[in-house]
């Protein structure tokens, strides 16, 4: 069973090609590593796979569905980029998720919050950027999704935190659920993945386990990825 797929999905913007030719399956309960550099597509997949952006071309389906209405209810999405709104106290975004999410669970996302020395009465506008993005994850994975689309987790997170919100991410979905990450920071990540994509200037370059990729290249994925990518 998969829970996202694609059929040489394409997004270009004029005459550059963003993702080109995308053919892809996604099983149910796996963590995915999208991997690749800066600039490489990453982000636009997962925008296209949270409906924010229409396809050029080809197709994408989430549970065999359009991106969509009716998708937003199975897909959990932490952007890049903060979307919550500085005035607001962690507490007031608390009560607005309840009310729209019918698979939030508040007690979840209160805990998180305590394990993390985050005051629920604290304005967004008082926290450090690594803060409010540890907030914005604690959201996301507070919600009993099928689909997980973390852009860019730990990016602004310091060390200390990545290995709570690593753990976070694993121990915080349904069993039948997928996460995928993207994500420019391997070695952080790599413990956590089932299975890894390479994108490179828009295109699919590589789809493997972990296992595999260990077994077949004698490689961590962090080396692969260097070597893949000569960095």
């Amino acid at each position: 069973m998969t829970i996202l797929n694609t059929n040489n999905l394409t997004k270009s913007y004029g005459k550059k090609a963003a993702l080109s030719q995308i053919n892809m399956e996604v099983p149910r309960g796996r963590i995915i590593g999208l991997l690749g550099p800066n600039g490489s597509g990453k982000s636009t997949f997962i925008k296209l796979a949270a409906g924010l952006l229409v396809p050029s071309s080809g197709e994408i389906f989430i549970d065999g569905q359009a991106p969509g209405a009716l998708t937003k209810a199975k897909v959990s999405y932490l952007s890049e980029r903060s979307y919550l709104s500085d005035w607001m106290r962690v507490s007031e975004i608390l009560v607005f998720f309840e009310d729209f999410y019918e698979d939030f669970n508040r007690i979840k996302a209160e805990n998180m919050l305590k394990d993390l020395a985050i005051n629920p009465d604290d304005r967004l506008k008082t926290m450090s950027k690594g803060t409010k993005e540890k907030v914005q994850l604690i959201l996301v994975m507070s919600r009993q999704a099928e689909l997980y689309l973390l852009d860019e987790p730990i990016g602004g997170v310091d060390p200390a935190a990545r290995d709570y919100i690593l753990n976070t991410i694993i121990t915080n979905y349904k069993e039948e659920a997928s996460v995928i990450i993207s994500t420019h920071l391997i070695a952080d990540i790599e413990q956590i993945l089932d299975d890894i994509m390479f994108i490179n200037q828009g295109e699919l370059v590589l789809s493997s386990s972990v296992d595999e990729i260990r077994e077949t290249h004698n490689k961590s994925v962090d080396g692969l990825f260097r070597e893949v990518f000569k960095c």
